[in-house]
């Protein structure tokens, strides 16, 4: 079935419990990284597990469009002829990446290094996200930055007379961010410190050390010297736990459940949602721990229980963000209340996702309360405490994968509105989510 195209609907009939075992495409931030420093490096690298989502598409066209030659091996599988950290060359047009925060963000440390002139530009919710909160700390470093006067895209980067180090003392807590930095700090004169309010995943200190670069890094503080060189390197990239928490969810949510996910990355940055379900009285048992390119991964068997209200904030925030919308459905199913604060980043991901899942949560009987900092959820731990209607994604993937696991426990059929984005992070989930137990199918708009 086609996942193409802004007409896309998801239409999910209620009931059903999940079982079997699953493989979830590879995790999206290491398969960007992993592009971005192969084709920065000396030589030639070899990835694996590569997520071929349109947002890590749009990665891999922008660095071919600057002179990498990246050879698709496989449907997963890429060979990525690295120039050097000075051998990209001027693309002959913008650099559209899509959808992707990752992307744009990433790469503005990037070019913001570059002898020559470089657009960044995006799709309609990418041209909206926040980019000063980058932009800001490059143009400190050295780099010439033009944006809208909201400080969104299009990013258009011209060539500057160096960069300098600097340490920042970052606001947020921010993969995107501290990448980007230290990214530049690479092309920089000194040594560039990173520090957060709270630690945020660290790949790209991981990966680097993979390419052979120093970085010093401990939670909440990276730190990188500029000048060093990369060398090329095989990357297997592990299954993406962003990805697997909506089966997780899925499973947790209905008892009887049972489904085992190989393979899955558990940095200790990005295991927040399991700490969540399992406070929430969902089991979660972690098998065959392994590293995997320098990534721990395990595989996770999820056992179904009807599941407890709980307060939600604090450092487990940043270790969930992503995964809050599906938090949000647990959190519908669970008998008592569900208090989430601190999470107001979620405000500026994709959607605004804090108002999408309160407000389609809302539209199927639950109690969904937002807040600034995130929102107040009363379930009823009823045997469908989620009741049956249609709901807007907004686009966003994260929203309309949640709603349409929420189905589970749901009276009736939910239809969700505008799905074509799931492509963007896990092309195909309706046929792996209805393998699995998931009675969903796709309608498209003609």
């Amino acid at each position: 079935m086609s996942s193409e195209g802004p007409g896309l609907t998801f239409v999910v009939q209620p009931g059903g419990q999940l079982s079997g075992t699953l493989r979830v495409p590879g995790d999206k931030s290491i398969s960007h990284r992993a592009v971005m420093l192969g084709s920065l490096a000396e030589g030639v690298s070899e990835v694996t597990g590569f997520l071929t989502g349109e947002d890590c598409l749009c990665t891999m066209k922008a660095f071919q469009a600057m002179g990498v030659r990246i050879e698709q091996l496989g449907p997963t599988h890429l060979r990525v002829h690295g120039v050097g950290l000075h051998g990209l060359k001027a693309p002959t047009g913008p650099l559209d990446l899509g959808n992707s925060g990752t992307s744009m963000r990433l790469m503005s440390g990037l070019m913001a290094a570059q002898g020559f002139e470089t657009t960044l530009i995006g799709d309609s919710s990418l041209s909206k996200r926040p980019m000063r909160r980058i932009v800001d700390p490059l143009r400190t470093m050295g780099a010439v930055i033009a944006t809208t006067e909201k400080g969104t895209s299009p990013l258009t980067f011209s060539p500057a007379a160096g960069l300098n180090a600097i340490s920042y003392d970052s606001p947020v807590a921010s993969a995107q961010v501290k990448s980007g930095i230290l990214l530049a700090g690479l092309y920089a004169t000194g040594r560039t410190i990173v520090t957060e309010p709270e630690p945020s995943r660290d790949h790209t200190e991981r990966m680097l050390r993979g390419f052979g670069v120093e970085v010093d890094a401990k939670p909440g503080y990276a730190a990188v010297q500029g000048g060093q060189s990369l060398k090329a390197t095989n990357i297997e990239v592990p299954a993406d736990i962003s990805s697997a928490t909506f089966p997780m969810v899925a499973a947790a949510i209905v008892p009887g459940s049972d489904i085992t996910l190989t393979a899955v990355g558990i940095n200790p940055t990005r295991t927040g949602i399991i700490d969540i379900l399992r406070s929430m009285g969902a089991t979660i048992t972690l098998t065959h721990e392994r590293l995997l390119g320098g990534e721990p991964v395990a595989d996770l068997r999820v056992q179904g229980a009807q599941l407890q209200g709980i307060e939600i904030g604090g450092d487990v925030v940043a270790s969930a963000i992503d995964e809050f919308p599906a938090v949000f459905v647990a959190a519908a199913c669970a008998t008592g209340v569900t208090v989430v604060t601190g999470a107001e980043e979620l405000r500026v991901k994709e959607s605004d996702r804090i108002a999408a899942m309160c407000d389609g949560l809302t539209a199927l009987g639950v109690s969904a309360i937002a807040r600034p900092d995130g929102a107040v959820i009363t379930g009823r731990g009823t045997a469908a405490p989620i009741g049956s209607g249609t709901v807007d994604s907004k686009g966003d993937h994260r929203i309309a994968m949640s709603f349409a696991v929420a189905a589970l426990r749901a009276s009736g059929a939910i239809t969700i509105l505008d799905c074509a984005n799931v492509n963007t992070s896990f092309p195909g989930f309706v046929g792996l989510m209805a393998g699995a137990g998931l009675k969903i199918a796709e309608q498209q708009a003609s």
